[in-house]
C-alpha cells in the first residue's frame, strides 16, 4: 500500500507542478493538456470518429478521464516495481516527464518559456518519488511520518493544481465579451413563425446558443480577449493587413441566417445547427487586400495552432455569404463557439470553413499547404451534400397506431431543398409538407401524416435539391468528405 501511495502521489505532484507553472507562462504548456492535445493529433481517424459518435461533445472529458486513469495505473506500477530500490520508479517518472516535454514541444504554439512547465513537472515528479520512497520505512513507528509526508505532498499538489487553474483563467475573457455591443447595419430577415415544425418534433429553426453543436480539437477552450486580438491577413495578397477587434467593429457589420454542418455526421447525425451570425463580409475584405492570381486556398489558423483551408473561389462567389463572425443570435460569440472571431462559409463542412478563435489568414494554394485535416487524408474541398433526417419518431419509439405525423429536417446549402419524400416499410415514396424557406443556406423542416397499422415499421426519407439532385441511398462513411445514404427509423405503432 505504501508503494502504491508513493507512485500515485508522485504522479499527482508532477502534474500539479507543471499545471501551476503553465498557468504562469501559457495554459497550453500544461504537460497534462499537451499530452492530451498530442494524443488527439495522433489518434487514427476511425477512432476519432468513434469518439465523436459515441461521446459527442463529451469526447474530450472522456479523453482526459482516460489519461488520468492511465497515469494513475503507471503511478501504481512505479511504486510496485520500486519496493527494493527507488530507481525503477524514478526512471519511469523521468520517462513520463520526457514525454510531457516532447508533447509541449510538439504543439504548434510552443514558445521558449512554455518548456519550463514540463521541465518542472519532470523534476518534481522524480524528486517527489525519491523523497517519499525514502520516507517509507518498513517498521511501524516510522509510518506516521510517512503518512504525514505523503499527505503534505498530496495537499501541496492539490493547491498547485487549483492555483494553476486559477492562473490559467486570470484573463477575464467573459468581461471582455460582456463589454461588446454589436450593431449590424444589415439585419437578417425575421424568421417566419412557420419556419419549423418544432411542435411536431423538429428542432426550433434557430438553435439556442447552449444547444449549438460543438466539434473541434481544442482540449481546453482558448481564452483570447477581444482587445488582444491581432488578426493577420497575408500571403498572396497585394497588401498585408493586421486587424484588431475594433477594426472589425468599425467595418460594416451584417447579419445572416446560416446553418452549419459537421462532416463527422453519420447519416441522420446530430451535428447541424442554425444561427443568426453577425460579422464582416469576408469576400469584401479579401477584395480589399487584393488576392493575387493563382491563390486558390485561404489558410486560416486559430490561436491554439489548428489550421483550416477554404477554397477562395467559394468565398468570392457572388452571394457566398462568407463572413468573419463576431456574434451569434444577437450577442457576441460564446467562448466555446470561437470568441472573439471565427470564420463562417456556408455550403462547406465546418472543417474546411469554420475556424474558431481565428488569428491568422494566409492566401496560398492547395499545392503549397495542407491544413490539419488534409494531413489526415480528409478531402481538401468538402461541399455540403444534400441530406435529410428524421427527428420524429425516435428510434424504437412506441407510437399510437392510426394517424401519426413524422417530421424532420433537410439541407442543401447554396442550392436549397425542393422536396422531401418519405416511405414506410419499403412502400411507395410519399411527398411531405415543407416549411417556408428562409434562405438557401439554411435547413428546412418537413412533415408527413401517415396512417399506421399496429406493428413494427421502418420509415425512410430522402431529399431533392433545386438542382434536381436526389440524395442517394449508396452508403458512405463521413470521412473523407461527408456521409451519404437515406436516414431511417425503426419504431412500433401500438393500438390504443
Amino acid at each position: 500500500m505504501r508503494s502504491i501511495l508513493v507512485g500515485l502521489v508522485s504522479v499527482a505532484a508532477a502534474l500539479a507542478a507543471g499545471h501551476l507553472v503553465a498557468g504562469l507562462v501559457s495554459p497550453l504548456a500544461s504537460p497534462f493538456l499537451a499530452v492530451g492535445n498530442t494524443a488527439i493529433d495522433l489518434t487514427p481517424t476511425p477512432l476519432k470518429d468513434f469518439a465523436v459518435r459515441t461521446f459527442g461533445e463529451n469526447d474530450k472529458l472522456v479523453l482526459l478521464g482516460g489519461m488520468a486513469v492511465v497515469l494513475a495505473v503507471l503511478g501504481v506500477v512505479a511504486g510496485l516495481v520500486s519496493r527494493r530500490s527507488p530507481w525503477p520508479g524514478m526512471a519511469l517518472a523521468g520517462v513520463l516527464g520526457l514525454l510531457g516535454i516532447a508533447a509541449v514541444l510538439a504543439r504548434p504554439t510552443t514558445t521558449a518559456w512554455a518548456v519550463i512547465a514540463p521541465v518542472v513537472s519532470l523534476v518534481v515528479g522524480v524528486a517527489a518519488f525519491r523523497w517519499l520512497w525514502s520516507q517509507a520505512p518498513a517498521v511501524v513507528p516510522g509510518r506516521r511520518k510517512f503518512l504525514l509526508s505523503t499527505a503534505a505532498i498530496a495537499a501541496g499538489a492539490g493547491v498547485a493544481a487549483v492555483g494553476g487553474q486559477l492562473l490559467a483563467g486570470r484573463v477575464d475573457v467573459e468581461a471582455s465579451r460582456r463589454a461588446i455591443t454589436l450593431r449590424p447595419r444589415e439585419t437578417a430577415p425575421k424568421i417566419p413563425f412557420d419556419a419549423d415544425f418544432s411542435r411536431e418534433g423538429t428542432p426550433p429553426f434557430l438553435t439556442p446558443l447552449d444547444k449549438f453543436y460543438r466539434v473541434d480539437t481544442a482540449l481546453s477552450i482558448p481564452r483570447l480577449r477581444a482587445e488582444d486580438l491581432r488578426l493577420r491577413v497575408h500571403g498572396m495578397v497585394d497588401r498585408e493587413m493586421v486587424l484588431t477587434y475594433d477594426d472589425l467593429l468599425r467595418r460594416p457589420l451584417v447579419e445572416k441566417t446560416i446553418t452549419l454542418v459537421c462532416v463527422s455526421n453519420e447519416v441522420g447525425g446530430p451535428y447541424i445547427s442554425t444561427a443568426n451570425f453577425i460579422g464582416v463580409d469576408l469576400a469584401e475584405l479579401l477584395r480589399e487586400v487584393g488576392v493575387r492570381p493563382g491563390s486558390d486556398q485561404l489558410a486560416t489558423r486559430s490561436v491554439d495552432g489548428w489550421t483550416c483551408g477554404t477554397p477562395v473561389e467559394t468565398i468570392m462567389a457572388p452571394g457566398s455569404n462568407a463572413m468573419l463572425a463576431l456574434g451569434m443570435n444577437g450577442e457576441p460569440l460564446p467562448l466555446e463557439r470561437g470568441f472573439p472571431v471565427r470564420m463562417v462559409v456556408p455550403g462547406l463542412y465546418g472543417y474546411v470553413s469554420a475556424t474558431k478563435w481565428l488569428v491568422d489568414m494566409e492566401l496560398t494554394t492547395f499545392d503549397a499547404f495542407d491544413p490539419y485535416w488534409a494531413q489526415r487524408t480528409w478531402a481538401k474541398k468538402a461541399p455540403v451534400k444534400t441530406m435529410s433526417r428524421i427527428d420524429r419518431p425516435k428510434s424504437f419509439e412506441r407510437v399510437p397506431a392510426g394517424k401519426f405525423v413524422v417530421a424532420g429536417i433537410a439541407w442543401a446549402q447554396h442550392r436549397g431543398i425542393d422536396r422531401v419524400e418519405v416511405r414506410v416499410d419499403g412502400g411507395p415514396w410519399q411527398p411531405t409538407t415543407l416549411t417556408k424557406e428562409v434562405n438557401v443556406d439554411t435547413w428546412r423542416m418537413w412533415r408527413a401524416e401517415l396512417d399506421l397499422e399496429p406493428g413494427n415499421h421502418t420509415v425512410e426519407c430522402r431529399a431533392t435539391d433545386r438542382d434536381g439532385y436526389t440524395q442517394t441511398n449508396d452508403r458512405a462513411a463521413p470521412i473523407p468528405d461527408g456521409a451519404t445514404g437515406w436516414h431511417s427509423m425503426v419504431f412500433t405503432s401500438v393500438a390504443g
